[in-house]
């Protein structure tokens, strides 16, 4: 347990100390949140889908969520690069704790954006349920866990920057796009459909949504056992590619 809390106090120090990426990550989801709440808002009021801030804040709030956790790998791309990694992995502990310290690090790292953002949220309008807001944490953890978990995954078998930073970007913008984060889910084409349903964050998303605004589309219950189960299995699958780790 001492391991996994030094390098999950690691990751949470790096990020702190870092302030201009603090300040950075907030970029994109302020751009969602105010160009397309503010510009889109009446056209989703007059079809009679009610405040656009209102749906659109929780997908937001997720989309940090994913962007800061998915991205924490490449940390470990950089303690490869500049032996960090060759020094933790040389040291008398198993690699299985490693691993799970770093994710949880970057996994909490990833929630504490979350929750800035959902801060900036109730500044723009938006109104979630106070009632439920143990719940919609719950299922940050759970996008936080299972995405930083596939984020190290991917890492623990690049080598350089160029290719994960490709890679990412090839998965995080079908990933957030199709997650029903900035439209409803209801009465999409077939096709759609079906790559929203294989979708992890659409469930993230529709679980935060459900328990803030009351709004679901697959059921909270769904949510959390597909989440759930997903964050074992990322957990899985990365703890055995972080073991592979070559150096």
């Amino acid at each position: 347990m001492t391991t996994i809390y030094i390098l999950w106090l690691r990751q949470l120090k790096r990020y702190v100390r870092a302030r201009a990426r603090i300040v950075a990550s907030l970029g994109q989801p302020l751009l969602y949140l105010l160009g397309l709440g503010f510009g889109f808002g009446p056209v989703f009021e007059k079809a009679g889908q009610g405040s656009y801030i209102q749906f659109l804040a929780p997908g937001v709030i997720a989309m940090t969520v994913l962007f800061s956790s998915i991205f924490s790998g490449i940390e470990l791309i950089f303690d490869r690069q500049f032996g960090f990694l060759k020094e933790m992995l040389v040291a008398p502990v198993p690699r299985l704790l490693i691993m799970v310290g770093r994710t949880l690090g970057g996994a909490t790292v990833a929630i504490i954006q979350g929750l800035i953002v959902a801060i900036i949220c109730v500044i723009a309008g938006f109104r979630p349920s106070l009632s439920s807001l143990p719940a919609a944490f719950l299922f940050l953890a759970l996008i936080a866990i299972v995405f930083t978990a596939m984020g190290t995954a991917i890492a623990s078998v690049l080598d350089d920057f160029q290719g994960f930073q490709l890679i990412m970007n090839f998965l995080v913008m079908p990933i957030f796009f199709l997650s029903g984060a900035i439209f409803p889910l209801k009465n999409l084409p077939t096709v759609m459909d079906i790559l929203a349903r294989l979708d992890p964050l659409s469930y993230g998303v529709d679980g935060v949504r459900s328990a803030l605004i009351g709004n679901s589309h697959f059921g909270m219950t769904t949510d959390f056992a597909v989440l759930s189960i997903l964050s074992l299995v990322f957990m899985a699958v990365g703890a055995k590619l972080f073991s592979r780790i070559q150096l």
